[in-house]
């Protein structure tokens, strides 16, 4: 006969022997994933084509980053100064570093968005040269670490163009008999303005908006010999000759370098002097990772590696020391004091010049006189046969209300 009794007592002993030892199993695996690191993420965002993937020769400096301290980066990038602001006041995406020019850094800092540095955990920033520090947009050096700098030159194809490197000014951008081979930025509004502005010998910093406003008229009367508004793309359109010039930044010259039929010339009057500087956002969720990562960027090794990648110019001389004397002791790529001595920065400007500037830029690039007129006359055009539309069907009406 089969004692119940005892089954049950075994099943119930089994029950709270599995529940126990389930319950062990559970409280284990929570302390070990407990204890066992999580991998960090940090977000970086940087201009497009600034930093070496590994699509040369050189490394990929943001998967080494990874393999030497298990941080994962996630990289994207963006087109200019003004897009980058844009999308850190608008995006919920919070960005632990990014690389804005010198007068982005300063409205950023204006408008509390940086974090300040402790810059005891990157002793690697010690290599930056001492006339990179205390900068105008950061004088107290606390938000800021110099990434890569240059001067805006002018870009051109030499089969196309006649004058010589030491002739050219901004001026050649206005020239008629280049009508249709010649592109404009069209990245940033404070780049085409500054042009215009140097092209006018007036000051890239102005904040009189008339001074904007002869800008914009000057930029209005170049548009009909303009090819088109672009910004990467110059590369590609001079190579093959649909163009003959643009304004660019001195990485061009690593372009040029290649190409008999290239040239970069930095323009005999005005020009400007642009620095791109790491900085950390005030919500980064990870600065310590952030200060990190700026640290591996400064390390002469990994910067040699991506600054012959990227083709600026390095704010470290110990780097500028190791890359081929060609491009070293270039002064189209490595400005003599001449050149600097009249390379005027970009400062940040108050927020009404900037929409006053951004409203010309606008109406710049979507009108002209005679673009203007074709509007005007189709609008006139489709106005005239909605009255005759309109006319019509009144008669017909009238006409039927007689009959």
């Amino acid at each position: 006969m089969v004692n119940f009794s005892k089954n049950k007592t075994f099943l119930a002993f089994c029950t709270l022997a599995f529940g126990l030892l389930f319950t062990f199993l559970l409280i284990k695996w929570q302390i070990d994933n407990k204890n066992e690191p999580k991998q960090v993420s940090i977000n970086v965002y940087n201009w497009g084509n600034h930093i070496s993937d590994g699509s040369s020769e050189h490394i990929n400096v943001n998967a080494e980053f990874e393999r030497r301290t298990g941080i994962k980066v996630n990289y994207s990038t963006y087109q200019d100064n003004e897009s980058l602001y844009a999308k850190i006041m608008s995006s919920a995406t919070k960005y632990d570093v990014i690389i804005p020019s010198d007068y982005m850094v300063a409205k950023l800092i204006e408008k509390n968005m940086l974090r300040k540095m402790d810059f005891s955990k990157m002793p690697n920033t010690s290599t930056i040269d001492k006339e990179f520090l205390n900068p105008s947009y950061d004088p107290q050096n606390e938000y800021s670490v110099p990434y890569t700098w240059g001067v805006v030159g002018i870009f051109y194809n030499k089969s196309l163009v006649s004058e010589s490197p030491e002739e050219m000014d901004w001026d050649i951008l206005w020239n008629p008999k280049y009508k249709g081979r010649i592109m404009m930025f069209e990245n940033s509004p404070r780049d085409a303005f500054g042009i215009a502005l140097m092209k006018l010998g007036l000051s890239i910093n102005t904040i009189d908006p008339q001074d904007l406003k002869k800008a914009a008229a000057e930029m209005a009367r170049q548009k009909p010999l303009i090819k088109g508004y672009v910004t990467d793309q110059v590369f590609e359109k001079i190579g093959i000759g649909e163009a003959a010039l643009a304004p660019y930044y001195t990485d061009a010259y690593i372009v040029t370098s290649g190409s008999k039929d290239l040239g970069l010339a930095i323009p005999k009057g005005i020009t400007n002097k642009f620095v791109n500087a790491m900085c950390i956002c005030a919500n980064s969720d990870h600065p310590d990772e952030a200060q990190q990562y700026i640290n591996f960027i400064c390390d002469i090794e990994i910067a040699t590696e991506n600054i012959k990648h990227v083709g600026y110019c390095t704010p470290q001389q110990a780097v500028r020391e190791r890359l081929d004397p060609e491009i070293s002791q270039n002064k189209s790529l490595y400005p003599d004091k001449e050149i600097l001595s009249r390379s005027h920065t970009y400062e940040n400007l108050p927020d009404e010049t900037n929409a006053l500037m951004n409203d010309l830029w606008l109406k710049t690039r979507i009108e002209n006189n005679n673009s203007s007129k074709k509007f005007i006359c189709i609008l006139l055009g489709l106005f005239l046969v909605y009255l005759g539309l309109s006319a019509s069907k009144i008669i017909k009406k009238r006409k039927g209300n007689y009959t």
